[in-house]
C-alpha cells in the first residue's frame, strides 16, 4: 500500500502545487480509488487460501487475520473515496462551494481511451451501487452475531461487487496512468484479484485439496457439549501434521468450517479425527446431523502450529476447545519417540465445563506421551495465570509456549509473561482461531 501511494505521488507531484479545491479533489478521487481497489484486490486474493505464502505469514489463521484488515481497509478507502467523489458535489449544490469554469476538453485521439471514456457514465453508476454493497456485505462480515450460514452466502457476494469495481476502475483510472509503474502495479493486483473473484464465485476455493471421508465412529462427551468425529479418508489426503487444522464440510448448504485435527497421521491407517464443541448454531447441531456412514468433505492441511522448535522446554497451554492440538500432538509423541529432540513438555488444560470420560482420555494420553499434565477446572482450582504458569514450571524462561484457546485468554498471558522479560516474539506461539 506504501508503495502504491509513492509510486502514485512520483508520477503526480503537482498535487503539491496550489491548483485549487477542485483540481484536489480530482487527485483524492484517483489516489483514494485505486489504494481502495488495490485492498481489495489484496483481500481477494488471500481468499483463495493460497500455500505458497502461509510459512512467510505464520499460518493460515494470520493470512485470514491479514484478510479481514485488508478488508476493513478497504472499506475506510472506499468510504473515502465515495465522499471525495461526492461531497464537493453536494456542497456545490447547497451553495457551499462554487462549481470551477470548464474549458473545452482536449480531443482524445486514441482508439482505447476513447472506448474507455465512452462508458464513464456506466463504470460511475454501476461502480457508486457496487460501493453500495460491498459496504454492507463487509460489514455484515464483521457482525460475529450474524449467522456463519448467511455469511457463507452473503460473504461470496463481494466478488461480484469487486468484479463491477474492477470495471469501474479500468474505466475510470486516469488513462495516461496506465503506462506508468502506477498503473502496472494496479493491472498486477487486478489481474490476480479478478481471478480469485471467478474461483470464489465457482466455489473452486481449495478444490484441489478437497478429499472425501467417511465418518466412521461418533463420540459424545455431554459434560464440556464436545463431538469426536473420526473419518476414514479415501486416497488423496496428504497427510498433516500435528496442530495443524482443515476444513470440513458435512452440509453443502451451511459450507466449510475450519476444525482444528485432534488425531497423528498414520498412513497405514488413513484416519483423522475432529473434536468439536457446541459453541455457535452450526456446532450445536453436529451431534444430530452427523451419522456414522456418512460422507464429508475434507480441505486441508493448513496451518503452522506444529510444535517445531528446538527448544529444551515446550509449555502447552490448550483453554477449553482449544486442548485439540495438544491431543494431535500427544498421540504423534506416544507412537514417535525418535522425535522427543529430549523435550520436557507440560501440558497446562483449564476449563470451564467437566466430562470426567473426556479428561480421563486426556490423562491417557498424556501418560502415553510422557507429558506432564496440569488439569485446571475454574469452579475448583481458579483461573490459570501467568503466575501459576511460572510456579509449577521453574525453567519457563528457558521454554517455548504453544497457546491455543480464547483469544482475550491468549492476549492476556502473552502480556504477563512479556511484562516479566520472556520473549513473546519468537517463542510465544498462538492460533488465532477465527476465521471471520
Amino acid at each position: 500500500m506504501a508503495l502504491l501511494i509513492v509510486l502514485w505521488t512520483a508520477f503526480n507531484l503537482q498535487i503539491f502545487q496550489a491548483r485549487g479545491f477542485f483540481a484536489l479533489r480530482s487527485d483524492m478521487v484517483q489516489l483514494t480509488g485505486i489504494l481502495a481497489v488495490a485492498a481489495m484486490s489484496f483481500a481477494m486474493v488471500l481468499a483463495l487460501r493460497p500455500r505458497w505464502p502461509e510459512a512467510r505469514f505464520g499460518g493460515l489463521d494470520k493470512m485470514y487475520r491479514l484478510h479481514k484488515w485488508f478488508g476493513i481497509a478497504a472499506l475506510v478507502l472506499a468510504v473515502v473515496h465515495w465522499l471525495w467523489a461526492k461531497g464537493p458535489k453536494w456542497a456545490v449544490g447547497y451553495g457551499l462551494l462554487s462549481r470551477p469554469e470548464r474549458g473545452p476538453r482536449p480531443e482524445i485521439t486514441n482508439p482505447l481511451e476513447q472506448l474507455l471514456s465512452s462508458q464513464r457514465g456506466t463504470a460511475e453508476g454501476l461502480g457508486e451501487w457496487a460501493f453500495y454493497a460491498a459496504v454492507l456485505l463487509i460489514v455484515l462480515a464483521l457482525v460475529p452475531r450474524f449467522p456463519y450460514r448467511q455469511f457463507y452466502k452473503t460473504h461470496k457476494l463481494i466478488a461480484i461487487a469487486y468484479l463491477v469495481l474492477v470495471f469501474h476502475s479500468v474505466v475510470l483510472v486516469q488513462f495516461s496512468h496506465w503506462t506508468t509503474p502506477i498503473g502496472i502495479v494496479v493491472a498486477l493486483l487486478l489481474i490476480p484479484g479478478t481471478y480469485a473473484a471467478l474461483v470464489a464465485l465457482t466455489g473452486r476455493i481449495g478444490a484441489g485439496r478437497q478429499v472425501h471421508g467417511t465418518i466412521c465412529l461418533l463420540r459424545r462427551y455431554p459434560g464440556v457439549r464436545a463431538l469426536e468425529s473420526e473419518i476414514a479418508m479415501e486416497p488423496g489426503w496428504p497427510g498433516h501434521k500435528t496442530g495443524q487444522f482443515a476444513f470440513a464440510t458435512s452440509d453443502a448448504h451451511e459450507g466449510a468450517h475450519p476444525y482444528t485435527i485432534a488425531s497423528a497421521w498414520d498412513p497405514a491407517d488413513p484416519r483423522i479425527t475432529f473434536v468439536t464443541k457446541a459453541l455457535g448454531d452450526h456446532t450445536s447441531l453436529l451431534a444430530d446431523k452427523l451419522s456414522i456412514g456418512q460422507r464429508v468433505k475434507v480441505e486441508g492441511p493448513y496451518g503452522c502450529f506444529t510444535f517445531d522448535d528446538d527448544r529444551p522446554r515446550q509449555i502447552w497451554v490448550g483453554g477449553g476447545i482449544g486442548i485439540t492440538p495438544f491431543i494431535s500432538r500427544m498421540k504423534y509423541l506416544a507412537r514417535a519417540e525418535t522425535d522427543r529432540r529430549g523435550q520436557v513438555v507440560d501440558l497446562f488444560h483449564t476449563t470451564a465445563d467437566v466430562d470426567e470420560d473426556a479428561l480421563a482420555r486426556l490423562a491417557e494420553d498424556a501418560k502415553a506421551a510422557d507429558v506432564r499434565l496440569h488439569i485446571l477446572v475454574d469452579a475448583r482450582h481458579g483461573r490459570l495465570s501467568g503466575a501459576r504458569i511460572r510456579e509449577a514450571v521453574p525453567d519457563w524462561r528457558e521454554a517455548s509456549i504453544w497457546f491455543c484457546g480464547p483469544t482475550g485468554f491468549g492476549k492476556a498471558l502473552r502480556t504477563d509473561l512479556a511484562a516479566h522479560g520472556f520473549d513473546v516474539e519468537a517463542r510465544f506461539h498462538q492460533e488465532l482461531f477465527s476465521m471471520r
